[in-house]
């Protein structure tokens, strides 16, 4: 048995399947860790690029979606120190979302509209429950959709807005929601405004508050929305798979022309977000120093939609059946497999990045590749492996 209780013959087996991924030609490289008692046991294979140096546990990736929970500890960090409320409304520093209109119908005319009943709060951020967002739903034609890429707005699929914080946010202020704040569960957009809320309450960029409260004290030394120049050797070449060819294709991004706030994607590594990872399966504490309140880590850790809202919230096929969703995190609400132990709580990327904390079994893991529209099975096989290695 290895250290935390973990099999080094099964740890093996995981090793073997997953490299059978970058045998196969699915990812180039990709960078592991499963996490159990303390003891991190991190395994490297393939390679950062197709042509590239070998994977490393210092290989910085983008990790998409996996910002959530980064930004949803920083507005935690806020809300400790009132000065947040996860029940006010946002329109004292967003006063661009006051007196929100509501689409009466989803696919319906932009004019054809209802007051909203209530402000949004920091609460309907956290929980996608601010009624903007992805649309799931398939209908000809959605003039929202249509005014949201007039406005450059991007945020209701993979585009990219080239606009500012507060001309992103009064442009967003200036279209109906989709959908009353608290109905329904709509995937991303209110995580753009959360970045916008942070940086103003925090008085600062959204980026050094970040690096404040969160990535010097964790000792994350790669993480940010942006690589400079002299850590771009150590960056994995983005690849999505091409139906077409057949094979991955590189994407031209490379992260030298800056992140923005609200694209909610911040690079880094497996090493750094290791120490994160760390720090919320231990209620807020790391290496004796706390960044949050055991409370407030169990507080968004614990599924905050109503059965009400799952019904009215379409996303991947049979996302809800055994799924929750906290503070900015996914929860497991349902054992139907040998990985879904109810209350673990994580979330994926969608460049190929997964991690989730299970603090019943004390055990954090993590998947790092990069390729997006990642190959099907690898999530999946992947949480297999790691709970098959536990070993008592």
């Amino acid at each position: 048995m290895a250290d935390g209780g973990l099999s080094e013959v099964r740890l093996q087996r995981m090793h073997d399947v997953m490299n059978g991924y970058v045998e196969r030609g699915d990812v180039p490289g990709m960078v592991t860790l499963v996490s159990r008692r303390g003891v991190d046991n991190f395994d490297t294979l393939g390679a950062r690029s197709l042509d590239g140096e070998p994977m490393s546990k210092d290989t910085i990736f983008r990790i998409a979606s996996l910002s959530k929970p980064v930004f949803a500890v920083a507005a935690m960090i806020l809300v400790e120190e009132c000065r947040l409320g996860l029940d006010e409304p946002v329109d004292r520093l967003l006063p661009e979302l006051a007196d929100r209109k509501v689409l009466k119908l989803l696919d319906g005319p932009l004019e054809y509209t209802v007051p909203a009943v209530r402000p949004i709060t920091l609460r309907d951020l956290l929980t996608q429950r601010m009624g903007f967002g992805s649309i799931m739903e398939t209908s000809d034609h959605f003039p929202i959709v249509e005014a949201v890429k007039e406005q450059q707005i991007g945020t209701l699929g993979p585009e990219i807005s080239p606009l500012d914080p507060d001309e992103w946010i009064r442009r967003l202020g200036s279209l109906p929601l989709m959908a009353q704040p608290g109905e329904r569960w709509m995937y991303n957009t209110s995580f753009s405004v959360l970045g916008v809320l942070i940086a103003r309450a925090a008085g600062q960029p959204l980026e050094d508050f970040l690096r404040d409260r969160i990535f010097n004290p964790l000792g994350m030394a790669d993480t940010g929305f942006t690589v400079p120049e002299a850590k771009m050797d150590r960056l994995a070449g983005s690849y999505r798979f091409s139906q077409k060819a057949g094979k991955l294709k590189r994407n031209a991004d490379d992260l030298r022309d800056g992140g923005w706030f609200g694209r909610d994607e911040l690079a880094s590594t497996a090493h750094d977000y290791a120490r994160f990872g760390r720090m919320m399966l231990d209620h807020g504490r790391f290496d004796g120093a706390r960044l949050l309140a055991r409370p407030s880590v169990q507080t968004m850790t614990v599924d905050h939609i109503t059965p009400a809202q799952k019904a009215a919230s379409p996303f991947f096929p049979g996302f809800w059946d055994n799924r929750g969703w906290g503070f900015g995190v996914a929860i497991v609400t349902r054992r139907d497999d040998i990985a879904s132990v109810p209350g673990r709580y994580g979330w994926d990327g969608g460049t190929g990045t997964s991690w989730y904390a299970d603090p019943t079994e004390n055990l954090h893991a993590l998947l790092m590749t990069q390729v997006e529209v990642f190959p099907s099975g690898i999530y999946e096989d992947f949480w297999t492996s790691v709970y098959q290695t536990i070993d008592d």
